[in-house]
């Protein structure tokens, strides 16, 4: 009975959301692109000024130098345009969760109490799950495409393990929780509407 009732309310809103329009968009997000994370997006229109958007990225590579930026990431998002929906201003809602083993990283980047700059001499190894807000916009190109731009800011909640280099594996700390208050998203994002 339970899955008959999931499937009807399926169905409805699968209806509804047809029922405004037929848009989909895919996309890829340039800045993830320059760093050789393979990323897609897609989006869909529930109603005119709203849609759900979900990307996933994904870097398995290890770099020259032993350098690490190995990672996967989801990310679903609910988003409202102020005119109509795939053009213009928008806000988002978002919340993230993935794993990661980074590590070798030149940085001196501190954010609001967190500092990456250990990244260079250690290496991490970690789960992580958050939440944010965003503001984006997006150009219209032609009839298919756009060009999208986003910025993300929020919460996120991860928990590690440190160990002493990059190549090597003697862990020295276990479990170490973190909470990190900064940008969630940053996104230039080359869309194709269907």
């Amino acid at each position: 009975m339970k899955s008959k009732s999931c499937i009807a309310l399926l169905s409805t809103l699968f209806c509804c959301a047809m029922a405004y329009g037929q848009k989909t968009a895919v996309k890829s997000n340039l800045l993830y692109d320059a760093t050789a994370t393979i990323n897609l997006g897609v989006e869909v229109g529930l109603a005119p000024r709203w849609s759900i958007d979900l990307s996933g990225n994904f870097n398995g590579w290890t770099f020259s130098h032993g350098r690490r930026w190995k990672h996967w990431l989801v990310q679903p998002e609910a988003r409202y345009w102020f005119c109509d929906r795939f053009s213009g201003h928008f806000l988002g809602a978002h919340l993230l969760g993935g794993q990661y083993n980074v590590g070798g990283i030149k940085t001196h980047l501190s954010i609001l109490g967190t500092d990456f700059s250990p990244l260079r001499e250690y290496r991490y190894q970690g789960w992580f799950a958050g939440a944010g807000v965003a503001y984006g916009y997006s150009w219209i190109l032609g009839r298919h495409w756009n060009l999208e731009a986003e910025l993300g800011f929020g919460y996120i909640y991860t928990k590690y393990d440190r160990f002493r280099c990059v190549g090597c594996g003697k862990k020295v700390a276990e479990n170490r929780p973190h909470h990190y208050v900064g940008p969630t998203k940053a996104a230039i994002n080359l869309v194709y509407l269907f």
